[in-house]
């Protein structure tokens, strides 16, 4: 779609289209109500400027039905179109030995332990030795470091389907 066709759609289709990339509430809203933009720059900076703000809280919402990483979406939990993106977006884990897999699996578990939520990583464009690599050292973040990270590759992610969703 075009800046154009986004700026002219009604808010619950714009809100829902901007939920695919993000389901954190606070920046869905701000960004509706920022339209309409001048351009795609515009749209885009607007948004990462607004996601800077996430709390954890937000980052926990959006994260509330998030597949695991190297796991086959369910579009049952995360709607259709967030299952379409994540398994795009994680197709590289289909090239994954199975000790890479598994050690994402493991690393998943205790992740989940530590932190309390799902590894979250901007899976495109990274291969599963990369996420295992960057899943193995997050794992050694304290709360507060851990925190900035997931909500800033949660931003990139975000960013990534919005480029997508709006053509240049």
């Amino acid at each position: 779609m075009t800046i154009e066709e986004f700026n002219g759609l009604d808010g619950g289709a714009a809100a829902s289209l901007l939920a695919t990339c993000a389901e954190v509430e606070s920046w869905v809203a701000q960004v509706v109500v920022g339209r309409p933009f001048a351009s795609r720059e515009a749209l885009l900076a607007h948004a990462a400027e607004t996601a800077q703000g996430w709390t954890r809280a937000d980052v926990d919402a959006a994260l509330a039905n998030h597949p695991r990483i190297g796991e086959k979406p369910k579009a049952s939990s995360i709607g259709a179109a967030n299952a379409a993106h994540s398994a795009t977006e994680q197709a590289g884990m289909g090239t994954a030995e199975a000790d890479v897999r598994d050690a994402i699996a493991t690393g998943n578990a205790a992740y989940e332990r530590r932190f309390g939520r799902v590894f979250l990583i901007r899976a495109a464009g990274r291969s599963p030795e990369q996420i295992l690599a960057a899943l193995t050292a997050r794992l050694g973040n304290d709360d507060a470091t851990e925190d900035a990270v997931v909500a800033g590759e949660l931003r990139e992610i975000a960013l990534l389907r919005l480029e997508q969703a709006v053509a240049a």
